[in-house]
């Protein structure tokens, strides 16, 4: 379970918000708000059983995956724009969170598949510790941009199971042109580090993940993606196993 450092951390980002590279700084109590736009409260877009992720993670039965509103970027090619940008979704409390990972348990979901989870940790971390205390006992899943400090994720140790991290950009000019964030290629490898050091390789027991890091690499057209780059990185300085 996640430390008192850890929890003292997550509660002190409500004041003074360190926790994804912006490094804000605002204080959410006050009513201030940062590059993602999350206030104090946590807020949903949608939780569902979802069928159409990685295989190790969707398994036979699909994943928890509980969307959170907010983001710490801004890609033109967003998907869920209404809710990473224009703020759809639905306040809930840690207690209320934690009923619904016990109802996706319930449903047969593999694991609770936190979607761009990062601003809202202060409020994730309390409804994991009680949905445990109540008898959660699936994996869970951090799917991330992977636009992450890495000093956050180190205080996931214990908490996340499996991260699920996109590597998007090796040069900075795109990173800034398509997603807001030119230091995104060097946040990122250092996020990556830190995540493959807490799981490691993925281990999966009938095809589903319990522990491991799974890296996606967004393909982008005309080379955008720096493919290669990417590539050689995770061969020289993760591991050619990585899944």
């Amino acid at each position: 379970m996640i430390s008192p450092e850890a929890l003292d951390y997550f509660e002190s980002s409500l004041e003074r918000c360190l926790l994804c590279p912006r490094e804000c700084g605002v204080n959410r109590v006050k009513g201030e708000r940062g590059y993602c736009g999350a206030g104090v409260d946590m807020k949903v877009a949608s939780t569902t059983l979802h069928t159409g992720e990685e295989p190790p993670v969707s398994g036979s039965s699909g994943s928890g995956a509980v969307f959170f509103t907010g983001c710490n970027m801004s890609c033109v090619y967003c998907q869920n724009y209404p809710i990473s940008r224009l703020g759809h979704g639905n306040i809930v409390t840690p207690s209320d969170l934690a009923s619904a990972m016990l109802r996706l348990e319930s449903r047969g979901a593999h694991n609770i598949n936190l979607v761009t989870p990062a601003q809202h940790l202060a409020g994730i971390v309390r409804a994991l510790e009680d949905a445990r205390r109540r008898g959660l006992r699936l994996p869970v899943v951090y799917n991330t941009s992977g636009y992450e400090r890495p000093e956050t994720m180190r205080m996931l140790e214990g908490v996340v199971d499996v991260y699920l991290a996109d590597m998007r950009y090796s040069a900075p000019d795109m990173a800034w042109r398509y997603s807001d964030a030119p230091d995104y290629p060097r946040r990122n490898r250092r996020a990556i580090r830190q995540m493959f050091e807490s799981v490691g390789l993925l281990e999966c027991v009938g095809g589903v993940a319990r522990r491991g890091l799974i890296i996606r690499h967004l393909v982008l057209p005309g080379g955008i993606a720096g493919t290669a780059g990417i590539f050689e990185f995770i061969a020289r300085e993760i591991s050619p196993r990585v899944h």
